[in-house]
């Protein structure tokens, strides 16, 4: 029987089909507990797994209960699900054995052939329990015997398929278990049932779908098959199971419309390909559109009628999915892909036809989706929205210009007749609309009804779409809207509407670098201006398409000889010039001065030639071009003389200016570089390729929206320079392409002049580079004259001949025949006179000019140097030869003798000066004939030597040696050398022992020399000797001058030996050698070699009855560290001063190494007594034992570091102790005077027995 009747559907519904389940038995049981079963059916949720690995799913399940009827069963061949009963249940209240046997089994069994004659294996036997009934009869059987009677009669190896329902109608927990048990069991049936119809409906469309390239196949009965499982689907209330049949259907549909357009047509697709005659638009108010189903059904849809019920279907499920979003996202790809579709299968379409389907369709969309969505909820998603009121503006804005509504006149017969033939396609209005004010029916049968509610709807659609475009931020589409709307403004005559739109559409046009939009817009806004009378904009927007390389050539000719127009044209207001920019009509390319270095004197001429590119179509005659110049005085008078500027100018005197490839304000180049993937979409079935393509991924960056930019459209605003300096050029012709003109100009007056701007005018228009960059100057100077000399090298050597280099600029002075630079003789220094001189003259530009001879005559004082004849502005340069006297530096005494070991020095400025050159320098003065005031020069002179002394001993015989070393990098022949006593004394004499007369030196080589002291009387106290030697270059020819020898003077003091010192070790009584670890016996041995001399005298010196004596100390040190010392290592003694005097000091070592060690080192020095009166009472070996003595500077370089510093510590800490006692000093003898005979003497120390690491020293 009929269920109940249903509560009214929502508002968003479908079809109200449910899987149908049939009721066979008692009929009024069945309906006493339909409610109950409606009711709780569907309240649980049942897993459904499916096959072919599909996600299992969570469903509810509902049924339409009907009455079972042997109609209802399917026939052979029907594919229906809708109809079929996917499960059959005989209800039945039997409890008496006798009822049963008569009745029931019957019926059961007439139930059972039925559903068998069918195949119909899905059924389910319910046996409801009742406790009244069992009260009423009190001779009944249990009810298991029934339910047993039952299984056993009917469901043989089926007992599950027999159920008990134990008073359906109670309130009761038995009863509760008994409906959940019997719900379990109903819902697994029908899940199995569907699983098992659906699965083989799903093989048998499948095996449908293989057969599409058979030449019988039809999509239209496809189309019916899929949908139907897509209505179970829905059915079940698995909406996006639903919607994936429709997107396969869809997609199919597509595939063959494209292969149809490749020439692979199918025949089922005539069908499709009959001209349209009715275009009213989708209809998404209903859930099925029946009419349009059964258009499919019987064959006879078209292309729009399949799309549309398509699109219909696929809303439905859509807003069931609550995804209106997407409902937007499809309907805006259907139509364009209708429109497409319609080509590919060259339908007859009526002009209009489908911009009325597409406008319809558009508004029907958004109205669908305003009726389920809120205003919150589309106001935050008009970024899904949009495109279908910019699609429905688009085509809105066609059936205007289509139907004569925008032109200026309105619409004629022809129109008239049009628009009726369009709004008779429409149709009627369909019910579900024919009560809604705004439908879109409705909109567009009022739209083409007149042009003023033309343009009511089009102005607000407009503007409704340019504000939601700005809304979300995609100004570029917002810019297209507009400028729609400005052709629309132009065609009604309305320019000063249609300017805005223009210049907003050009500006981000500019922006982005859209260049065919640019180019479009352009002329759009040319017209529009030109209505206007805004001259200089046309003007300025001319000249830009005039050189816009996107039109055709006819095209920039005639917005060329619109701007040569108006130039030949005499202008309303004399002296009225339109100022516009250059960078249309020319290009500055590069610039190219002469003189190349940009700079000139005053006087001078300079050339300044510009390339300049045409960027016009046809040859252009220019009144003239000129360059405004900026003139500044530079503060920094040194930044005016031809020397600075020569150094800091460009060479080739060519500046190149940066090509502009674009009319963009910004360069392409500075946008960032494509980065392009390729992708793949494979099928996931058989990984097999589907599509592929390009995509960037930095698109974001490339389309990013820079409404910072300034458009080129708007007035330039380019002021024109008035300026006292100009360069001009008259009457040009600039050709296509590029051009070369020439400025002469003449230096006035001195400074800084920079090219500011470049001008081209052409009548009252004037054409404005207002920057020339980057930077271009050239600058014109006065010069005093200057004279300057240099050396060629890079030192001057003292000694031998040296160029120095004369260069005389010349200013704004000019060089007269007699004109001579007169200078001063230094003592030391001579300028060589040479019987030819030659002289360069040049201009300051380094051009040569000429060579011409000079005159050098010399004098005591004074040398004059006659100069050649040159031009202002010019420069002389010529060589001379200079000479200075060499000599050594002033040499102190015995400071600067070898025998002073030098690198004991402290002093690093000392060190330094040991691998430097002496320097001599010498001023000369110069009188110029420019000037009343001298020039004074210095020139620096270097020593190429550095010598040193010493004093040799051996025994009492002496040696003077003198060292002399190449301290230049040149190679000098040696010659000639002397030693001689300057005091002329004929008792001493200097014997060399040099056996070569001549020797070469090479650079930074030693060179010795050696002389041999002899003298018949006592020795003085110091000698007095000057050193000579002759020397030449050995790398140059023979010199025609002579050249003075080099000198060096020093003076010898204390040269004569007044003690020897021996040392000698022994080893242990009773052994041969020294062993390691054992004292050995050291013998210390001073002898005086001479009586009293004049340098004995001195305070150390003590007198007694039979002869004189003095004090001296003695030391023994061992640096090597091969000793030790043991017990006092010094001593003082008192010597005898006479001839042979000996004194022996006798003392213990041990040595540390074995091997042959050196002796101890012994060093003497004089002890001087302090001359306070309390000194006599001191005993001086308590001094030594302090070791606290007060030692002479001189002993510093002499004395053992180490024991300097244990001596300085012990007096520093004993300083507070002695404070206010008299100290002893201690004198160091000098070298000269002290011969050590043991000096190199060494010693074989062999190593101990009982040692096990051995120990070998090697010397």
């Amino acid at each position: 029987m009929d269920a109940p009747a249903e509560p009214l559907p929502p508002v968003i519904y479908t079809m109200e089909n449910k899987p149908i389940v049939t009721c066979a038995g008692d009929q009024n049981l069945f309906t006493s507990i339909y409610p109950t079963l409606s009711q709780q059916l569907p309240r649980e949720p049942m897993e459904w797994r499916r096959s072919y690995g599909r996600a299992p799913k969570m469903i509810h399940l509902e049924s339409n209960f009907v009455q079972f009827k042997e109609e209802l069963l399917p026939k052979e061949g029907n594919k229906a699900l809708l109809t079929f009963p996917f499960l059959h249940i005989y209800w039945t209240e039997c409890c008496d054995t006798e009822v049963y046997k008569a009745t029931v089994k019957d019926d059961l069994t007439k139930w059972q052939n039925v559903l068998k004659a069918h195949s119909s294996v899905d059924w389910l036997i319910v046996v409801v329990e009742n406790d009244a009934k069992k009260k009423n009869k009190t001779n009944i059987l249990p009810r298991t015997s029934i339910v047993d009677k039952i299984r056993n009669d009917f469901c043989n190896k089926q007992s599950d398929r027999c159920v008990v329902l134990s008073d359906p109608l109670k309130d009761s927990s038995r009863t509760q278990e008994s409906w959940n048990a019997f719900l379990t069991k109903l819902r697994t049936l029908l899940l199995m049932s569907f699983t098992k119809n659906l699965g083989k409906f799903e093989d048998d469309m499948r095996t449908l779908r293989e057969k599409r390239t058979e030449p019988g196949w039809s999509f239209c009965e496809y189309f019916m098959v899929q949908e139907e499982l897509a209505f179970v689907f829905e059915m079940l209330q698995q909406f996006e199971d639903a919607l994936v049949q429709y997107d396969e259907l869809d997609a199919l549909f597509s595939q063959y419309v494209v292969n149809f357009g490749a020439g692979d047509g199918a025949n089922w697709l005539t069908f499709f390909c009959q001209p349209v005659k009715s275009w009213n638009g989708l209809i998404l108010r209903k859930p099925i559109d029946m009419e349009k189903r059964e258009l499919i059904q019987r064959q006879e849809a078209t292309l729009l009628d399949l799309r549309s019920y398509l699109f219909s279907r696929q809303c439905t499920l859509l807003l069931f999915l609550q995804r209106p979003w997407e409902v937007a996202q499809r309907a805006l790809e259907l139509l364009h892909n209708c429109v497409q579709e319609l080509k590919l299968l060259e339908v007859s379409v009526p002009p209009g036809a489908l911009d009325c389907w597409v406008f319809l369709s558009c508004l029907e969309v958004l109205q669908r989706i305003e009726g389920c969505c809120d205003r919150a909820q589309i106001d935050s998603n008009i970024a899904h929205t949009v495109g279908l009121w910019s699609y429905a503006t688009e085509k809105l804005k066609s059936l205007g210009y289509l139907c004569g509504l925008v032109s200026e006149k309105g619409p004629n017969s022809e129109d008239l007749n049009r628009t009726v033939d369009l709004l008779a396609g429409l149709g009627a209005e369909r019910p579900e609309t024919a009560n809604t004010a705004q439908s879109p029916y409705k909109k567009l049968k009022e739209a083409l009804s007149s042009v003023e509610a033309f343009e009511k709807h089009y102005l607000d659609l407009s503007h409704a779409t340019i504000e939601m475009y700005t809304s979300i931020g995609r100004i570029r589409s917002a810019k297209f809207v507009g400028k729609d709307l400005a052709e629309f403004y132009m065609r009604k005559k309305l320019p000063q509407k249609a300017e805005m739109y223009l210049q907003g559409a050009l500006k981000n046009y500019l922006a982005e670098g859209w260049a065919l939009p640019i180019t479009h817009t352009r002329k759009q806004l040319a017209e529009c201006q030109k209505h206007l009378g805004q001259i200089e904009n046309y003007l300025q927007t001319s000249s830009l398409l005039a050189s816009d390389r996107h039109l055709s050539e006819e095209e920039r000719k005639y917005f060329c000889r619109e701007i040569l127009n108006f130039a030949s044209q005499q202008p309303a207001s004399p002296g009225h010039k339109i100022v516009l920019p250059m960078q249309s009509f020319a290009q500055l390319r590069d610039l190219h001065f002469t003189p190349s270095n940009a700079v000139v004197h005053v006087g001078g001429v300079l050339s300044v030639e510009i390339t300049v590119c045409s960027q016009m179509p046809v040859a252009v005659h220019v009144e003239q071009i000129a360059i405004n110049v900026h003139f500044s005085i530079e503060k920094n008078n040194y930044r005016k003389t031809a020397e600075w500027l020569t150094k800091h100018k460009t060479s080739n005197g060519i500046i190149n200016f940066p090509v502009e490839t674009s009319p963009f304000p910004e360069s392409q180049n500075s946008l960032p570089a494509l980065e392009l993937y390729e992708t793949f979409e494979r099928s996931p079935s058989d990984n097999s390729l589907n599509t592929t393509g390009i995509i960037c991924k930095n698109v974001h960056m490339l389309l990013r929206r820079q409404e910072s930019s300034t458009s080129l459209e708007t007035p330039s605003g380019v002021a024109l320079e008035d300026g006292a300096h100009v360069l001009k050029c008259s009457s040009v012709t600039l050709e296509p392409g590029a051009n070369t003109i020439t400025f002469r100009t003449q230096a006035k007056e001195p400074g800084t002049y920079t090219l500011r701007q470049l001008c081209a005018s052409l009548g009252p228009v004037w054409f404005v580079l207002p920057h020339i960059y980057p930077l271009v100057q050239y600058d014109v100077y006065s010069q005093e004259p200057q004279l300057h000399v240099e050396p060629l090298a890079d030192s001057l050597l003292a000694g031998i001949p040296q160029k120095v280099k004369f260069t005389v600029t010349t200013g704004h002075y000019t060089v007269k025949n007699g004109d001579s630079l007169q200078l001063s003789n230094a003592e030391a220094m001579f300028i060589l006179c040479h019987a030819e001189n030659r002289a360069v003259i040049s201009s300051n530009t380094r051009e040569k000019a000429s060579d011409a001879s000079f005159r050098v005559q010399s004098s005591d004082k004074v040398t004059s140097i006659s100069l050649p004849a040159a031009p202002a502005y010019h420069m002389i340069e010529f060589e001379l030869e200079v000479l200075s006297l060499p000599s050594a530096p002033a040499t102190g005494g015995e400071s600067k003798m070898l025998g002073m070991t030098e690198p004991q020095r402290k002093h690093k400025d000392t060190q330094k000066a040991a691998h430097c050159m002496a320097t001599t320098d010498h001023k000369v003065s110069i009188d110029c004939p420019w000037s009343i005031y001298s020039t004074v020069i210095a020139l620096t002179f270097s020593v190429p030597f550095r010598t040193r002394h010493s004093l040799l001993s051996a025994g009492t015989r002496k040696y003077v040696q003198v060292c002399v070393q190449n301290l230049s990098e040149l190679d000098f022949q040696l010659s000639d050398s002397k030693l001689v006593d300057t005091s002329g004394s004929t008792d001493l004499q200097l014997i060399p022992l040099n056996t070569t007369s001549q020797q070469h030196i090479y650079s930074k080589q030693l060179v010795f020399f050696v002389w041999e002291l002899k003298w018949t009387r006592e020795p003085p106290p110091s000698l007095h000797c000057q050193f000579s030697v002759g020397f030449s270059p050995a790398s140059e020819e023979r010199l025609s001058i002579s050249l003075k020898p080099y000198t060096y003077e020093f003076q010898v003091e204390n040269f004569f030996t007044l003690y020897n010192v021996k040392a000698e070790i022994l080893p242990p009584v009773g052994t041969e050698h020294c062993k390691t670890g054992s004292l050995c016996s050291l013998e210390v041995s001073i002898t005086r070699l001479s009586d009293l001399l004049e340098v004995d005298k001195d305070e150390a010196l003590t007198e007694s009855d039979e002869y004189f004596s003095t004090k001296l100390m003695y030391e023994v040190v061992d640096n090597s560290s091969n000793w030790a010392v043991c017990g006092k290592s010094s001593g003082v003694i008192s010597m005898p001063v006479a001839a042979q005097a000996t004194h022996r000091v006798h003392m213990e070592v041990m040595p540390l190494f074995a091997g042959y060690l050196p002796l101890p080192d012994v060093r003497l020095f004089k002890y001087l007594p302090h001359h306070s009166a309390h000194s006599s009472q001191l005993d001086a070996d308590s001094w030594i034992e302090n070791d606290s003595l007060s030692v002479d500077k001189q002993v510093d370089d002499q004395l053992d570091s180490s024991s300097l510093r244990s001596r300085a510590s012990v007096h520093s800490a004993t300083g507070s102790e002695h404070k206010g006692l008299p100290m002893p000093r201690l004198q160091a003898l000098p070298p000269g005077q002290v011969f050590n005979s043991s000096t190199g003497t060494q010693i074989l120390v062999i190593p101990s027995k009982d040692d096990h690491v051995l120990e070998v020293s090697v010397t």
